[in-house]
């Protein structure tokens, strides 16, 4: 028999086993209970955090002979054939492959017929946001008139791209980021069965650099486990993960806030003469950066041991958030230019320079004036005058249709009292647009990719649509651009 990955070899096999998703498998469960099964779900939520493992086990519980308390037993032979894929009754399909009208005109076709041996044909369409416009349209006209032998269950990482049509038909349930703790009670029981040794700390580490997905963290566990000799430090995980030397880091952004190039330029040096990659260096001074902010503010972090901690204090104290704020942007700026460029060492080097002296280019621009005409000034105020005039009567025909504009402002406010700060951080002098009305397009000040990317993370969005929801008092997806 091959190898098994951990993750699908631990994969949760009944509701009682999934982790930090209380919530919904109680609710699945009472539904098999009292045969209350809808017929079409949506699972939503980041990546391993669940979603597909709790489809499976749905599908079982369903159709299993002898379920027990909305549990599938998994001894029955529905059960069995489903778990080894033989029974043609359950259906998985990867939307992001399998995304043509003439895919799920397929499936149209074939809820028609009853099932061969179970009581239900499920469907689990996993990346169901993957559809093509036809595909939904098709996928429709099932979910609008289902036979009452067949259940969908829809999987996705970003719901605010499917149709209102189709999320009005489905019980939608949301996935959870599964917390730190969470993630080390089930890596301690995976090595436990699995006879690897790995100290708390290196269990700790892992658990964070998940970011909430426990098939991320199993995964990282099993890249350190293949090259076990001895127990797994955090060190061990620190090299395979491919986190530089924390060393490298602390020094260059000390002498970037200390305000000397000639110092950071001999971290340069050596980093460039190591042949480390100045894209991934960046990012990681980057969030280094953004750290040094976050402790600053919240005296809390994660990730970091005592003596690092310790060196994230000193340099916090002696530079204030504004500094760090502007130096998170430029660095940003940066890393966005380095990307396009065929000299990124020069580009590196430079950018560093100049974030050790401060320049601050947009302060510059202010000054920077084009001469005009006596007149112009009173034809610029008239111009200004049209503008808010157009402005207004805007205002006024959306006025019953949108949410108020002070809304936004109470949102920052309250990421920012909820202590979320590099979330706080990224959406200072932002605006946001409803597109349609269940989409909020959220407009970023700093155009940078660092900053999107880190609100584009599902639990970041969370957080965002769960306060716009509560101040608008309407449920609201949010778009980051």
């Amino acid at each position: 028999m091959g190898y098994t990955a951990l993750y699908r070899k631990f994969r949760p096999l009944n509701f009682s086993e999934m982790v930090g998703q209380e919530h919904i498998t109680r609710t699945l469960r009472n539904q098999v209970v009292e045969q209350r099964v809808g017929h079409a779900y949506l699972f939503n939520g980041g990546r391993g955090t669940g979603k597909t493992s709790a489809a499976k086990i749905l599908a079982r519980a369903v159709n299993c002979l002898n379920p027990k308390d909305g549990e599938p037993c998994n001894e029955c032979e529905i059960c069995k054939a489903i778990l080894s894929g033989s029974l043609t009754d359950v259906v998985e399909m990867d939307a992001a492959s399998n995304n043509s009208v003439e895919d799920i005109r397929a499936i149209r076709d074939e809820v028609n017929f009853l099932p061969t041996r179970a009581k239900y044909r499920v469907y689990i369409i996993d990346e169901v946001h993957m559809l093509s416009t036809g595909a939904f349209n098709a996928l429709l006209k099932t979910l609008e008139e289902p036979p009452e032998h067949v259940k969908f269950i829809l999987a996705t990482t970003e719901p605010q791209k499917l149709p209102a049509t189709i999320l009005s038909r489905c019980q939608r349930f949301d996935f959870k980021r599964i917390s730190t703790q969470d993630i080390i009670k089930r890596l301690e029981i995976i090595c436990k069965e699995s006879n690897i040794q790995i100290s708390k700390e290196a269990l700790e580490l892992i658990a964070i650099l998940s970011e909430g997905a426990m098939r991320d963290a199993i995964s990282i566990l099993e890249r350190c486990a293949a090259e076990q000799t001895e127990e797994i430090s955090e060190d061990k995980v620190r090299d395979l993960v491919g986190i530089p030397k924390i060393t490298y880091i602390n020094k260059l952004a000390k002498g970037i806030i200390n305000k000397e190039p000639e110092e950071a330029i001999n971290i340069v040096n050596t980093i460039l003469g190591e042949g480390k990659d100045i894209d991934n260096f960046l990012w990681e001074l980057i969030k280094y950066v953004k750290d040094i902010l976050v402790y600053k503010s919240t005296s809390k972090l994660e990730i970091y041991n005592q003596e690092e901690i310790k060196n994230i204090k000193e340099l916090a104290g002696s530079v204030d958030k504004e500094r760090l704020l502007r130096l998170i942007y430029e660095l940003s700026e940066l890393a966005n230019n380095i990307k396009w460029s065929s000299q990124k060492a020069i580009m590196f080097e430079t950018g560093i320079i100049k974030a050790c002296m401060e320049v601050n280019i947009v302060n510059q621009n202010v000054v920077i004036q084009e001469p005009v005409k006596q007149a112009a000034p009173v034809q610029k105020q008239v111009n200004i005058t049209n503008i808010q005039k157009e402005k207004k009567i805007e205002e006024q025909t959306r006025k019953n249709s949108t949410p108020s504009a002070s809304y936004w402002n109470n949102v920052i406010n309250r990421v920012k009292q909820s202590g979320k700060i590099a979330i706080y951080v990224n959406l200072i002098g932002s605006k946001a647009n409803q597109i349609n009305d269940m989409t909020i397009e959220v407009e970023l000040a700093n155009k940078n990719n660092f900053g999107r990317e880190m609100l584009e993370k599902y639990e970041n969005k969370a957080i965002i649509e769960k306060l716009v929801s509560e101040e608008i008092r309407k449920s609201y997806a949010s778009k980051i651009c």
